[in-house]
């Protein structure tokens, strides 16, 4: 069993130096375009899935369809996401991401074009949602895989990773807040618009991105998903890891799944209310993933992931009694914190127990593991509101979500410091990138 002191990244040698500083990372010229690239387009993907929410609560009644457009964005994950990793391992990962962000903003404007001339349903709504997640499916794995080439140091590998998310949640704090302007003063249309902007800045930072790096050894397919899935299989530490992301993904996603139903039905808020709501959950994201490393440097994995649970349950629980839109947000303020601080944690430990050789498949394994189980718990948790009530369905998953951390952490505990950990030689980094 992994003792209270254990670092997810189980680098020994990160033990015994200095830790590396925040945004070390960023000295890197490829990492700080595409780190700069990636937040503006995240940006725009908040400021449409705040639209996006808001404006199926208004083309439909049931639960179930206004929980589904954040579980249609991460579906993609459970069903392609290891099909993705095969391609970010067989193929040029660069030119998959640029693929994947044109086939986005193509969608996006074409999303916006019918919202505009008033051709739009919830189930066309969803589907176009789904195309979206889709686009992120194929990206997620080569990007993920990608962050060792960004960033050639070991070392601050874990910054990286924690960077990466500050970026997404830096969005997620001011996304939400400009969705619900932008829908308050020139409505869903032109919220859709400015995310299919917001991908040229990606593309762009992705074309400059000449990353030296030798050619794919390509497999046949069903070969490398097998290589693939048979080594999280047999991999004890990594198969601990994914079964821990998957409970915890399944019972947290209830707070950004019952939000806008709770927002609007009881308490009766408006689209301003919303985005700040969302904006303090990336909030409490930038917190977790700032505070994460520290916290399990100092006090171990284990009680990391325990303290963010508890934090997500809390969420889960204020949601469900909430009588205030002030008390709303400082619970799903300690959602985000919660959301961000596990799943940087499993992140980092699937990383460094990944061989180079099918990174990309693991990674999408993970993805698919997490996220597919989120957007699984989106739609559970959807029908139980339709069957009882949005309250009843929150404190039905805090209780998933109290009893499985309990449980799991006696019968599967985090890998220990260096449990399965894959050497590989260091990158040296190129003077070129500095």
């Amino acid at each position: 069993m992994a003792d209270g002191r254990d670092d997810p990244a189980g680098d020994p040698a990160s033990a015994s130096s200095a830790a590396p500083r925040a945004l070390e990372p960023l000295r890197y010229a490829a990492f700080r375009e595409v780190w700069v690239g990636n937040a503006t387009s995240q940006l725009g993907s908040q400021i449409q899935s705040v639209a996006a929410a808001w404006l199926m609560t208004e083309l439909t009644t049931r639960h179930a369809l206004v929980a589904a457009v954040p579980a249609s964005t991460a579906m993609p994950m459970l069903l392609l996401s290891v099909f993705a990793g095969v391609l970010a391992d067989n193929f040029d990962r660069r030119r998959i991401m640029l693929v994947g962000q044109w086939a986005m903003l193509v969608v996006s404007a074409a999303l916006a074009a019918l919202t505009y001339a008033g051709k739009l349903g919830a189930w066309g709504l969803l589907g176009f949602t789904l195309a979206v997640g889709s686009g992120m499916a194929l990206i997620l794995p080569s990007w993920s895989a990608s962050v060792r080439a960004l960033v050639p140091d070991r070392r601050v590998l874990p910054q990286a990773i924690a960077l990466n998310s500050i970026s997404f949640n830096l969005a997620r704090s001011l996304g939400p807040a400009l969705g619900g302007l932008v829908l308050a003063t020139a409505g869903v249309a032109a919220a859709f618009a400015i995310n299919a902007l917001s991908y040229i800045a990606m593309i762009i930072a992705l074309m400059r991105w000449k990353p030296d790096l030798p050619p794919p050894q390509r497999e046949p397919l069903f070969h490398s998903v097998k290589a693939g899935v048979s080594f999280c299989w047999h991999s004890g530490p990594v198969r601990r890891v994914l079964m821990r992301g998957s409970a915890y993904g399944f019972g947290a996603i209830g707070v950004q799944a019952m939000l806008p139903i709770i927002l609007r039905g009881k308490l009766d808020g408006g689209e301003a209310a919303f985005g700040f709501l969302l904006g303090a959950f990336g909030v409490g994201s930038i917190v977790g993933a700032f505070t994460g490393p520290a916290l399990r440097r100092h006090f171990g994995a284990e009680q990391a992931v325990a303290l963010a649970a508890a934090a997500s349950t809390v969420a889960l629980v204020g949601l469900a009694e909430a009588w205030s839109i002030g008390a709303l947000m400082i619970f799903v303020f300690m959602g985000g914190a919660g959301w961000t601080m596990s799943l940087n944690t499993f992140n980092v430990a699937m990383q460094v127990r990944s061989p180079h050789e099918i990174l990309g498949r693991c990674m999408a394994i993970y993805q698919a593991v997490t996220l597919g189980s989120s957007a699984i718990g989106a739609w559970a948790w959807g029908f139980v509101a339709d069957a009882t009530s949005a309250p009843a369905a929150l404190l039905w998953a805090a209780v998933w979500l109290g009893a499985t951390t309990v449980i799991l952490r006696m019968l599967s505990p985090l890998p220990a410091r260096g449990e399965g950990v894959v050497p590989e030689p260091e990158i040296e980094p190129d003077p070129a990138q500095l």
